[in-house]
């Protein structure tokens, strides 16, 4: 049994609740609290379909379950090797009535912080949330605050990127990945690197050179040959190597990271065109973040109408591979007879929830705005035959309470490395246009 020393006492903040939900388990041996405003808010959470209201009346059952018949005020053992819980209900804090005298939830939470920092002195007491602001306000009290950091990236500036550039390769080995195509054994590839899940290379010896993919199935390093997929070139070997994990059928599951521009969504939905007659359905979807925050109920119209301002940008990667065809042509009217059919669905993400996943290619857009757990319930719902893809730019996420470290797609990619049927490719080269990628660099 571990030696129980310098317990400290955690605060939890609604928002960490309502991103991982069994979150209260994750702090070792050491004592949680749950301020009772949380259970307030948490109550607001409780209807609705997305994620968080999930996690909201799952946390209460939980609650329920831990607590049986003890009274939510006494402490409540988490579990072996564990801490206790409790409910703190008493908000007395001059301090903070005074720095912030607006009694909204989050100056109630410091406030029983505070007065649970007053009352044990003779322990470390940290208030755990992921709203920045919220960070900073007790940390100007001098309360020790913290983001939730049991899913985070370790080291996000070694985050896997998929591609290994290997400069002055031996050119031998380049001859003999043109010379056979059914490719190399690895045991003859002259690398010392670590050979691990769906890897691809760009290798180079002067003025030779050559895109390569390892298989950790086949064990062999082949040639990756650039390839117009439903008319769509790749422009760059990134772009190669990303249609070459998505037309690949020994890859189940495929992660897009780059900036807006590289082409990502657009090259998912052109392979799944591609593929359509191996799947039921292609599903192209993205969580919904409303604007500054506001509710999607201040847009006018019904509920249709409230969603095609999100739902845009994937018409628009359609309309792109649309214009690749003339309008007499039997690709252009395969997609609008995919619409019509259902065959093809856009939609948000919420709304694919109790819908089969089988034999479906399913795209995942704007997927930096998941948290790890959004992204782990998606997955698991896949069923036989599913090919789930997920795109994102992890530099530009919209929700205030992820970052780069701690978003979905970040952490997909660093937990799945090394899989037989997962590949990841970071895009880095804008394709959309000049202005766009000077735009990118410069402002």
């Amino acid at each position: 049994m571990k030696k129980k020393h310098n317990k400290k006492i955690f605060v939890i903040d609604t928002n960490v609740l309502l991103h991982d939900y069994k979150c209260i388990y994750n702090f070792e041996e050491n004592d949680v609290i749950i301020p009772i405003v949380v259970l307030e808010e948490l109550d607001k959470f409780k209807k609705g379909n997305d994620i968080i209201n999930f996690h909201a009346r799952e946390f209460t059952r939980e609650l329920d379950k831990l607590s049986g018949n003890m009274l939510l005020t006494s402490n409540i053992p988490l579990g072996e090797d564990l801490g206790n819980l409790h409910i703190e209900t008493k908000e007395f804090s001059d301090r903070v009535s005074q720095a912030f005298p607006d009694r909204t939830p989050d100056h109630r939470i410091l406030a029983i912080t505070d007065y649970i920092c007053n009352t044990n002195k003779d322990k470390t007491v940290i208030l755990i949330t992921k709203d920045i602001n919220l960070r900073m306000k007790a940390k100007s009290l001098g309360i020790m605050a913290q983001d939730y950091q049991s899913d985070k990236v370790t080291n996000i500036d070694d985050l896997y990127k998929g591609i290994k550039i290997i400069e002055n390769f031996d050119q031998s080995f380049i001859n003999k990945l043109y010379e056979q195509p059914e490719g190399v054994s690895v045991s003859e590839f002259p690398v010392e690197d670590e050979l691990i899940g769906h890897k691809f290379y760009i290798l180079r010896n002067n003025g030779a050179s050559a895109l390569a993919h390892y298989n950790p199935i086949t064990k062999m390093i082949t040639r990756v040959i650039k390839q117009t997929t439903y008319g769509i070139d790749p422009r760059n070997a990134e772009q190669t190597f990303a249609l070459e994990a998505l037309l690949n059928p020994d890859i189940q599951l495929v992660s897009l990271t780059g900036k807006a521009g590289t082409g990502k969504t657009l090259l998912a939905l052109a392979a799944a065109l591609h593929q359509h007659k191996k799947y039921k359905q292609i599903f192209l979807a993205r969580p919904i973040i409303p604007l500054a925050n506001r509710d999607m109920g201040y847009l006018p119209g019904d509920i249709k109408e409230k969603m095609e301002p999100y739902m845009q940008p994937l018409f628009d990667n359609l309309t792109v591979i649309k214009h690749k065809f003339s309008q007499q042509s039997p690709e252009f009217n395969r997609i609008n007879e995919m619409i019509k059919e259902e065959k093809l669905v856009i939609t948000p993400l919420a709304y694919i929830r109790g819908r089969s996943l089988s034999s479906v290619f399913f795209i995942v857009d704007e997927a930096q705005n998941l948290t790890p757990h959004e992204i782990k319930t998606i997955i698991t719902r896949a069923g036989e035959g599913t090919k789930m893809v997920f795109t994102g730019d992890i530099e530009q996420i919209d929700s205030p309470y992820l970052d780069t470290a701690s978003n979905g797609l970040s952490y997909l990619s660093d937990k799945m490395k090394g899989q037989d049927i997962f590949a990841h490719v970071n895009l880095v080269k804008g394709e959309r246009s000049f202005l766009a990628e000077l735009a990118s660099k410069l402002l």
